[in-house]
């Protein structure tokens, strides 16, 4: 198993949010650091602080060296997915080629609904999503790109220069519904994320995950399969890695650690100590 963290830039302040990603850049431990893409603070106050988490991202990505850089994940109604992919091909420019591109259906209705940025019903935002999977792809692998959707309409449409990272930078995708999420997963994603729960529930997902691979001929252990674990504020870290080994026996490949605000730096040391001590790093 491999592991990774992710701090959401909510309720937190820059400096603190920052430190922690320069620690965590000189921590082997941790191969790639995660942010989100909100506009407003989730499951707390949404009145409070929260920083856009692909200027964020971009930042940190030029304060490190070594990890590798994601938004879990990008909501796609947020932003034209040509303009998500030229900005995917700057980052991969920027950070040396160390981008995952996180994306999903989008679902937060406050912050869209304040913003006047239209969400949609279920099925419009999975229609929405899909036709916007196909058009990044393109945009990051071919010369040129034409398309004609029902949500998006491409004639000839450049992306220039594109990232160092081939055919693209890894695609992931997060979320579990089994209509929708895992079919598309199976289809455009290099890596899938659970957003978390227990490991029965991980299990099912990921059987459903290989079982639509298996419709369309593809390997499900091309696919990585991550899962948030959270430290609480409690800072338990034995908690972090029973949850971790739980959902490494129903085979994990990494385990994303949502870090608590406000951010600091020092709760790495004591969690990469907890997991080199666990074992779970030469598990196989």
């Amino acid at each position: 198993m491999r592991f990774a963290f992710k701090t959401s830039p909510q309720n937190t302040a820059w400096r603190d949010l920052l430190a922690v990603w320069q620690a965590a850049d000189n921590i082997d431990i941790f191969e790639s650091g995660w942010t989100f893409d909100h506009f407003y603070p989730i499951f707390s106050d949404p009145t409070g602080p929260c920083l856009e988490g692909w200027t964020t991202l971009t930042a940190l990505a030029q304060a490190t060296k070594r990890l590798r850089v994601g938004v879990l994940v990008t909501g796609i109604h947020y932003r034209h997915p040509a303009v998500l992919a030229n900005m995917a091909a700057a980052l991969d420019i920027i950070s040396d080629g160390r981008l995952e591109l996180g994306i999903g259906a989008g679902w937060n209705e406050e912050e869209s609904g304040a913003y006047g940025i239209e969400l949609g019903s279920i099925k419009e935002r999975f229609d929405r999503f899909e036709e916007a999977c196909e058009v990044l792809i393109s945009l990051l692998t071919k010369e040129s790109t034409t398309f004609d959707g029902k949500y998006y309409q491409l004639k000839d449409a450049r992306n220039e220069p594109k990232g160092p990272q081939q055919p693209h930078p890894p695609i992931c995708i997060g979320g579990s519904g089994e209509k929708r999420t895992l079919p598309l997963t199976a289809r455009y994603a290099d890596h899938w994320n659970f957003a978390g729960g227990t490991p029965e529930e991980f299990a099912r997902k990921r059987d459903v995950l290989a079982a639509r691979c298996a419709d369309i001929g593809r390997d499900p252990k091309e696919i990585t399969l991550s899962s948030h674990v959270r430290l609480e504020p409690d800072l338990d870290y034995g908690k972090v890695i029973d949850e971790a080994a739980g959902l490494g026996n129903e085979g994990l490949d990494l385990a994303i650690v949502y870090l608590p605000p406000p951010h600091t730096p020092a709760v790495l040391e004591p969690l990469a100590e907890a997991i080199r001590d666990s074992g779970l790093l030469t598990r196989n």
